[in-house]
């Protein structure tokens, strides 16, 4: 499809390019666009996984597009039903996101990239917070990244603005690995693919676990997370016997999500 969206499914997998020439920088009709193709996404019941990338070897993304910027766009311009690149708010999204950085990832693009549950990078790619030089904060990374990597790391690098290469981004556990750029992408769909061969019901209760017990203080948080609904769902499902079945008959389980 043309556009500043790239879409492919690939059996139980999307994947999402952005295309946007030359920075992949990101407006706000582009935010609304992406946060239409993760909600479609979530509310499927054919796709299990996505993966997000951008087009190009130089940038993931840029981050905010300047350029619709300097033509009146406010940055509190509505970006659509999944906040910024339409993932950074989107609700409820209990599928597992794979983020395949290709290149350039600083600003936005990094928030963007944080959003994922996965992040893969390639040998080239590099990470910036560059808002401090500029006056602006970068209020989604400024949550989100303290979740990912020790404070004291993630403060230095927000309040510096510095660039951070893929193996540093690795040794801090920001990235999960680092590829050469020829095998990123065969790395992230063979990822998907494992993923969407998994338990659906597994993965939602994983991450709603994970989101609404962040703050928790940890044995209410063991208390808190049977009481999910995701979880509970999980516990009585036909898959949960269908896994033990799987078990002792030494065979593959046949995940239906109910």
């Amino acid at each position: 499809m043309s556009g500043p969206l790239k879409i492919e499914q690939r059996g139980a997998v999307l994947e999402i390019v952005l295309d946007r020439p030359k920075a992949n920088a990101i407006d706000a009709p582009t935010s609304r666009l992406m946060g239409e193709t993760f909600r479609e996404f979530r509310d499927s019941d054919n796709l299990k996984v996505a993966i997000l990338t951008g087009a190009g070897e130089k940038f993931f993304c840029a981050g905010w597009d300047l350029k619709a910027a300097s033509n009146g766009e406010s940055p509190n311009a509505d970006q659509g039903v999944g906040g910024w690149a339409g993932l950074t708010e989107l609700t409820n999204l209990n599928k597992p996101v794979i983020c395949a950085v290709n290149g350039i990832c600083i600003g936005g693009g990094l928030e963007a990239a944080l959003a994922a549950d996965i992040i893969l990078a390639a040998e080239h790619a590099y990470f910036a917070l560059p808002e401090i030089n500029v006056g602006v904060v970068p209020n989604l990374a400024a949550v989100s990244l303290p979740r990912r990597i020790p404070r004291n790391v993630a403060l230095e690098f927000m309040f510096t603005g510095r660039r951070m290469d893929a193996p540093e981004a690795k040794r801090w556990g920001l990235v999960h690995d680092v590829l050469p750029l020829e095998d990123l992408m065969p790395r992230a769909r063979e990822l998907a693919a494992l993923l969407a061969d998994g338990p659906p019901l597994v993965f939602a209760a994983i991450k709603d676990i994970i989101r609404r017990t962040e703050d928790i203080p940890e044995q209410a948080a063991f208390d808190y997370s049977r009481s999910l609904a995701s979880v509970q769902k999980c516990f009585n499902s036909e898959d949960q016997l269908e896994g033990a079945r799987a078990f002792v008959e030494k065979r593959k389980p046949e995940w239906k999500g109910i």
